[in-house]
C-alpha cells in the first residue's frame, strides 16, 4: 500500500490549484468552481466550505536520498452547504468523494470520511449529509439512510445519508 497523508486545503493552501484541477478531472465541474470554493475556504473562518485530499509522496520537500518525490493527489472530498439537491435544509453536505481507481480497496475513502467527520466535529458541526447512489458503501462508515431527494437536473431520486458525530 502506498503511503499517503490526509490534509485540508487550509493546512496546505499550495494544493489549491492542483486540487481544483484534480476534482475537475474526476467530476467534470468547472475547475474555477472548485478553485472559488477553495479560495472561499481559505479566506473564511467558518467551517464550510472545506476541502480535503489524500496525498501520496512527500509533503515536506525532497525524498530520502536527495531525490524528489512530488506529492500526488490520490483521493479527496469536500464539505459544502448543498451538493446540488432540493433539500436545502439538509446542510452541510460532504461532496465529491473520490479515490483513484488504482488506490481503491485500501481504506482511503473511509479514512477521508473519518477525517472530515472529526474535523467538522472540532469546528462545531454535529451533523453531515451526503447525496449518493452508493448505498452500502457509506453505511460501512457509519452513515445512515435519511430520505430521498431530487438532484438538480436529475430525473431520478437519490439517497440522502446522515452522519451524526
Amino acid at each position: 500500500m502506498e503511503h499517503y497523508k490526509i490534509v485540508s486545503i487550509q493546512q496546505h493552501p499550495e494544493l489549491k490549484g492542483p486540487a481544483a484541477g484534480w476534482f475537475h478531472e474526476k467530476w467534470g465541474i468547472p475547475r474555477e468552481a472548485y478553485a472559488g470554493s477553495m479560495e472561499e475556504a481559505l479566506k473564511n473562518e467558518s467551517p464550510v466550505p472545506r476541502w480535503y485530499v489524500a496525498v501520496a509522496g512527500s509533503m515536506d520537500g525532497p525524498a530520502q536520498g536527495g531525490g524528489s518525490l512530488r506529492p500526488r493527489i490520490i483521493g479527496g472530498l469536500g464539505v459544502i452547504e448543498n451538493d446540488f439537491h432540493n433539500r436545502k435544509d439538509l446542510a452541510p453536505n460532504v461532496c465529491a468523494v473520490y479515490v483513484e481507481e488504482g488506490c481503491r480497496g485500501q481504506g482511503i475513502a473511509g479514512e477521508l470520511l473519518g477525517y472530515v467527520c472529526s474535523d467538522m466535529a472540532e469546528q462545531g458541526i454535529a451533523t453531515l449529509y451526503l447525496i449518493t447512489d452508493h448505498a452500502a458503501f457509506y453505511e460501512r462508515y457509519g452513515w445512515e439512510f435519511l430520505c430521498m431527494a431530487q438532484g438538480d437536473g436529475e430525473e431520478s431520486m437519490s439517497r440522502i445519508y446522515i452522519h451524526r458525530m
